[in-house]
């Protein structure tokens, strides 16, 4: 049997628990392992923060990313978004295999909101093909959104006709608007509800209502997927992660 790919998209609020009190990285970094992924989508991943540091005795001085990947992900590639006076954040990419290519493609609409498309290329072993991989966390007005979506569908369009391809992160698409423009234009398929039949809810992480975390893909055969959820997972993001397993086709 072929080795299988397992991926996890994961909205860790900047490392502070749902109550925005709590500095838990260490706790969100522990329970990311448990889950034992080959490919990890963060968003909301902070690069640096002058305040915080001096705030909270238990502060990493490291990018978080690169906390977040030690001694498991040995390849790991950052997109700085939101830039401020104290410091950054963005979306994080963590793999067990090497990036034979690496882009971070701006899609912001305001200056208020910056946005980006994290875009790596792995060649998984036993998998015999290019695995491109991207993670996006998208706004929230819908004008923002649409073109957002537009972006998107440029960078999907870009890419050979056959490639394999896995999208992850948080979309922010509470009426699934950009869930079946996905499926419809570019024949994707999202792995909870290509599994269960309808998206499953991962926002709020206490109690589950709202699918804003997904995980895209084609060109490869879904093996597993799943929403953690549970106490656990309730007490560390306002997200529930998601995760996917693939085979090659």
């Amino acid at each position: 049997m072929s080795r299988s790919l397992k991926t996890l998209t994961y909205n860790i609020h900047k490392g502070f628990n749902v109550r925005n009190r709590d500095f838990i990285l260490g706790s969100m970094r522990s329970a990311i392992r448990e889950v034992h992924a080959d490919v990890v989508a963060l968003q909301e991943v902070i690069g640096e923060h002058r305040k915080h540091a001096s705030r909270h005795a238990n502060w990493h001085g490291e990018a978080h990313f690169e906390f977040m990947a030690d001694q498991v992900w040995p390849h790991y590639a950052y997109g700085k978004n939101a830039i401020y006076q104290a410091g950054h954040h963005g979306n994080a990419l963590l793999s067990k295999y090497p990036f034979h290519l690496l882009h971070n493609r701006d899609i912001s609409q305001s200056r208020y909101s910056r946005r980006s498309i994290l875009h790596g290329e792995i060649r998984p072993e036993g998998f015999g093909l290019e695995i491109h991989i991207a993670c996006v966390h998208l706004g929230f007005m819908p004008f923002e959104q649409y073109r957002q979506l537009r972006l998107l569908s440029r960078w999907i369009d870009s890419l050979p006709a056959a490639a394999a391809v896995i999208l992850m992160g948080d979309f922010n698409d509470w009426h699934q608007r950009i869930h079946r423009f996905l499926l419809r234009k570019h024949g994707l398929q999202e792995v909870t509800s290509h599994a269960q039949g309808e998206l499953l809810p991962t926002y709020p992480a206490r109690k589950p209502r709202v699918a804003m975390d997904r995980i895209y893909y084609r060109g490869l055969q879904l093996l597993d997927s799943q929403v953690c959820v549970g106490e656990h997972w309730a007490e560390l993001s306002d997200h529930c992660p998601v995760v996917a397993e693939f085979l090659p086709r």
